[in-house]
């Protein structure tokens, strides 16, 4: 949890918008800590590309990809 709290601090991201994406990727999708602070670190602080990353990294397969978008296009 503590590097997910370091990415997230560094790259400067306390939007609510980013904290609610990483609930559900937590919560929802079950994605460890450590699966979410990569895909930070690779999503050039761009809240679209976080899925993808996470995707192109095989941390979540092309359903929940399909999940996690259908999620940020609803809430």
């Amino acid at each position: 949890m503590a590097t997910l709290n370091n990415s997230i601090g560094v790259l400067e991201m306390q939007s609510l918008r980013w904290k609610q994406l990483i609930e559900y990727l937590q919560g929802e999708m079950a994605l460890p800590s450590s699966s979410i602070a990569l895909g930070l670190k690779h999503c050039d602080e761009k809240i679209n590309l976080l899925p993808v990353v996470l995707w192109k990294y095989g941390l979540v397969s092309i359903e929940q990809l399909d999940q996690i978008f259908d999620w940020m296009e609803t809430s």
